[in-house]
């Protein structure tokens, strides 16, 4: 048995004294395990950091086996975010929620250029608001992948699609600000720029984004499998909140002394 793909790592891990079995997300092939020989060494254990882009052949006697890869690194995505930890947390984040979300060997090429497509986001900018929202994107993304979509064009109340402010935290559909408001301690906040084309997004809209793509990710798709969210997604969110209360005790004026 043989094939070839791109793949992205999404972990990697010893294997007696000198291979590594790695974990990949790959266009056709979905999330794949492999052997590497010589995983261990120095070069090897570049290559295979988690957000790299490879290009793979994977070769096995039977399918069902676990095989082993021969890579190549086509590019590096966690390299260039060394000097930015909340960027890394970003990329650790979604790539440990791939391999705990996504089914073995099931094909989801939208969530590999997904995948694809935030790498590069978190490398093109250093602004929260914009590599956040390719986070969401990619989330949400995940969620319709797996049969979960969230429904956020119209209010499942009434139908129309002004002032869409809340969400429903068990249909995962939009509500208006007037029909939400009897319940609104009972919904979840919907960030403007997920509900309205263009619209821009704070640092505070993000976080909020976030809080909704966790609540339905654990919600639908980890309590099926009896887990939680992946320490690195719940440390993304942590590591997100104390920069937004730094950034907001900054922006604070001090009080005037006191006469």
């Amino acid at each position: 048995m043989e094939w070839s793909d791109e793949g992205i790592v999404l972990s990697a891990r010893p294997h007696g004294e000198t291979a590594a079995i790695a974990q990949v997300l790959t266009r056709a092939h979905g999330r794949h395990a492999g052997l590497v020989h010589g995983g261990a060494s120095k070069k090897a254990r570049a290559m295979l950091q988690p957000g790299n882009r490879l290009q793979l052949v994977w070769r096995a006697r039977l399918a069902e086996h676990l095989g082993s890869f021969t890579c190549e690194l086509v590019r590096s995505g966690g390299a260039m975010l060394l000097d930015d930890p909340l960027r890394l947390a970003a990329l650790a984040a979604s790539t440990a929620l791939a391999e705990a979300a996504l089914g073995e060997r099931e094909p989801h090429p939208a969530v590999f250029d997904g995948l694809d497509a935030l790498i590069s986001a978190l490398a093109a900018s250093d602004r929260i608001a914009g590599w956040g929202r390719a986070q969401i994107a990619w989330e949400l993304g995940v969620l319709a992948e797996l049969g979960f979509g969230l429904e956020l064009a119209s209010c499942a109340a009434s139908g129309t699609s002004e002032e869409l402010i809340y969400v429903s935290p068990r249909t995962g559909r939009a509500v208006s600000r007037a029909a939400g408001e009897p319940y609104k301690d009972r919904l979840l906040p919907l960030p403007r720029f997920l509900a309205e084309a263009g619209a821009a997004a704070s640092d505070a809209d993000i976080l909020a984004g976030l809080g909704l793509t966790g609540h339905f990710l654990e919600r639908h798709v980890f309590a099926s499998l009896h887990r939680e969210l992946p320490q690195a997604r719940r440390h993304l969110i942590e590591r997100l909140g104390r920069a937004l209360s730094r950034e907001t005790a900054t922006a604070e004026p001090s009080s005037p002394p006191s006469s």
